[in-house]
């Protein structure tokens, strides 16, 4: 929930982005949440990247998320598998001013309305089993199991998302077309109007890719009430995150070149204030947003956030406008992932008490 920087640092201020075209040979990933959203590393301006956010399997929150993590199932039998998802309240919040008492500044993280997000990056396993149930044309494959899914464009994570959505009876989010390589706009009728009208995701789908905004506020925002307080780091914190080659502790993050690949979605360190986790390096993921963050023409390039884990600490944690990314929708970025975003606004679907 992929940046044109992706080899540059991955704990700086996380909440910028930079453009950039071609393919990037550096690796970083992430997961979408009911509708992927990524930044660069932390909070850093200059790159952006939309990812699909899953659930850690296996692993176990503190206290202080639990009651705010739920999970959807997908499949079935061998090729079942299940993403979790961790409320993000405080609607009507305001963007990012600098008054977290930290460094960073951003205009961006200001949501009308109540969401999901994808605790973790989008794996491998989840790629394979939903593959194995009937997607078609959708490649990642750098690495296997739990790791993050890379190697995908930003069609490929629309469509992954498309699946989710369709294969539990909801309307796909995306109009892509049979390969996965192009997408036409939803008339102004079709679109999702919360927040702005967005062409590129239907107002009657049920899980999307993060755009900018509802993947900044899972990752910086303090969840302290309708505020505009954010922490500078995706970590709950404004001090620098400890790098880590793995784990799951408080105030760390994957990052700066601590191991030679990244770690597996839902080891990716420590959490948000939301309760998502490594939204700071590990991989970079794509988010839903244009790179100018109007979704009115198919063309334009996607941004990604969050950094990887080569990424020094001012590319992974640093604010955007620093660090956000773009890059065309059909370039494979091999370090970059998706996170999944659940949003319910249509009174027919169940909301899990999300909105």
């Amino acid at each position: 929930m992929v940046a044109a920087t992706v080899e540059q640092s991955s704990c700086g201020p996380l909440h910028g982005k930079e453009p950039s075209d071609g393919k990037q040979n550096e690796p970083i990933i992430r997961h979408t949440a009911e509708m992927l959203h990524v930044e660069t590393s932390m909070k850093t301006p200059a790159i952006k990247t939309t990812a699909l956010c899953a659930l850690a399997l296996g692993v176990s929150f503190t206290s202080v998320h639990a009651g705010l993590i739920t999970t959807d199932n997908f499949g079935s039998g061998g090729n079942a598998f299940s993403i979790q998802f961790a409320a993000v309240g405080n609607a009507g919040n305001a963007n990012d001013a600098g008054a977290g008492g930290g460094s960073y500044s951003s205009p961006y993280g200001g949501v009308s309305y109540d969401y999901r997000m994808g605790v973790v990056e989008v794996s491998q396993d989840w790629i394979t089993k939903a593959t194995n149930l009937g997607m078609s044309n959708v490649t990642a494959g750098a690495w296997s199991t739990n790791r993050p899914a890379a190697n995908m464009t930003w069609y490929e994570a629309a469509a992954f998302v498309n699946w989710l959505n369709t294969s539990k009876g909801h309307q796909a989010a995306y109009q892509l077309n049979g390969t996965n390589t192009a997408l036409t706009l939803w008339t102004s009728g079709q679109a999702w109007q919360a927040g702005g009208e967005n062409r590129y995701r239907h107002k009657d789908a049920y899980y999307f890719l993060p755009n900018e905004n509802e993947w900044y506020k899972a990752a910086y925002h303090k969840n302290d009430g309708v505020t505009a307080n954010y922490w500078d780091y995706a970590t709950g914190s404004n001090s620098i995150p400890t790098a880590v080659a793995s784990g799951t502790t408080a105030g760390t993050a994957v990052y700066n070149g601590v191991a030679g690949s990244p770690a597996d979605a839902n080891l990716a360190g420590g959490l948000s204030a939301y309760g998502t986790m490594g939204q700071n390096g590990n991989v970079w993921e794509w988010n839903e947003s244009a790179f100018d963050g109007i979704n009115d023409s198919s063309s334009e390039d996607r941004a990604f956030r969050g950094g990887g884990w080569l990424n020094s600490e001012s590319s992974s944690c640093a604010p955007r406008p620093a660090s956000a990314s773009s890059r065309r929708a059909g370039t494979s970025l091999w370090v970059s992932v998706l996170r999944v975003l659940r949003v319910s606004l249509n009174p027919r679907q169940h909301c899990l008490g999300s909105v």
